[in-house]
């Protein structure tokens, strides 16, 4: 699962290593992003890439219970195409939710201690994400999003069975590409993303520059 993650990269950085032509959601660094949070996701609309916010947990357009955000803040890959809560989202509206890395959490004794997740090249990545359009009962617009989670790799394991999928740069686009629709391609993408580009340490803080992609 994913449930915590960093995006600590500054906006001129997020702009230049995703080619994102217009911004349209303010990023506040942090060390501890959760569920029901505004988070900045990139979405491709006309051909453009534009950061965007969304909020954590997935409301489907067709739910009257908002309150099913609390459960949605993932999708499994393996019946995404198929679940109702995510099956619309996966055919038109895909994003890549922006980080730097994300937490484990080890059972140590009674304890838990948080195992910090990164790539090796220091660089943010993007999580596979949908997104959806909820209309509320006094006609206001929520915008939703949720994690997609595959097998853990062989780092992750160890910890937890669950991770959150990490497009390779190279996927991006055709993620993104809303026109674009091939599930066989697509669920091709959401797959554990290579150990040996991963590393971790425990606890929180700073970890290897990522100004470069």
């Amino acid at each position: 699962m994913c449930g915590r993650f960093v995006l600590v990269t500054d906006l001129k950085n997020i702009q230049k290593n995703f080619n994102i032509q217009d911004v349209l959601c303010d990023h506040q660094p942090s060390w501890n992003i959760a569920p029901s949070q505004f988070i900045p996701a990139i979405i491709n609309h006309g051909g453009k890439n534009l950061l965007v916010c969304f909020r954590w947990g997935l409301i489907p357009s067709w739910s009257k219970d908002p309150s099913m955000a609390e459960k949605m803040f993932n999708a499994r890959a393996e019946t995404v195409d198929k679940k109702p809560s995510f099956r619309d989202a996966f055919k038109r509206r895909r994003c890549l939710i922006i980080a730097d890395g994300f937490y484990e959490w080890k059972k140590e004794g009674n304890k838990k201690m948080p195992l910090y997740y990164y790539l090796k090249s220091g660089r943010p990545f993007g999580f596979a994400g949908l997104y959806e359009t909820w209309i509320s009962p006094d006609k206001k617009e929520i915008n939703t999003c949720t994690i997609i989670t595959t097998d853990a790799n062989e780092l992750i394991a160890p910890v937890h069975d669950r991770m959150p999928v990490i497009v390779h740069d190279n996927q991006e686009k055709v993620w993104l590409e809303s026109d674009a629709f091939d599930v066989e391609n697509l669920k091709s993408i959401l797959k554990p993303y290579p150990s040996e580009e991963m590393d971790f340490k425990p606890g929180i803080g700073p970890h290897k520059d990522n100004s470069k992609r």
